[in-house]
């Protein structure tokens, strides 16, 4: 399944469970003009903003924040493969739980409703 099924999945399943959650997905990954893209990136504070962003405070946390991939971004032995990519995105997760929201990765549809499910009962 591809990360933007993936996604679809996840957010169906956020809108019937949690109607009253506010939530959004980074616009980053859909296809733009040149001149789209351009103005995007202008739009942003950098690189890495996770997938999906759930404004909803759980405990002592602001929110959670996923990045939302279709394998596990992780070798066997547990580090980060090695891709520029995947450590600008681990970066800004490590970034924004300094700040006090939840943010990791997840791989495929079970792995995040599962994440979701936990913190929504925190």
């Amino acid at each position: 399944m591809l990360e933007k099924q993936i996604t679809k999945e996840v957010c169906k399943f956020i809108k019937l469970r949690y109607p009253n959650v506010i939530f959004t997905v980074d616009t980053s990954g859909i296809r733009l003009t040149i001149g789209q893209a351009t103005q995007m990136k202008a739009l942003r504070s950098g690189r890495g903003i996770p997938d999906l962003l759930i404004f909803e405070p759980r405990g002592n946390h602001k929110g959670l924040f996923i990045e939302i991939k279709k394998d596990s971004p992780y070798k066997k032995n547990g580090e980060l493969k090695k891709d520029k990519h995947l450590e600008e995105q681990s970066e800004m997760l490590c970034r924004l739980n300094r700040k006090g929201y939840v943010a990791f990765f997840c791989a495929g549809v079970d792995e995040c409703l599962i994440a979701i499910k936990d913190y929504m009962e925190l």
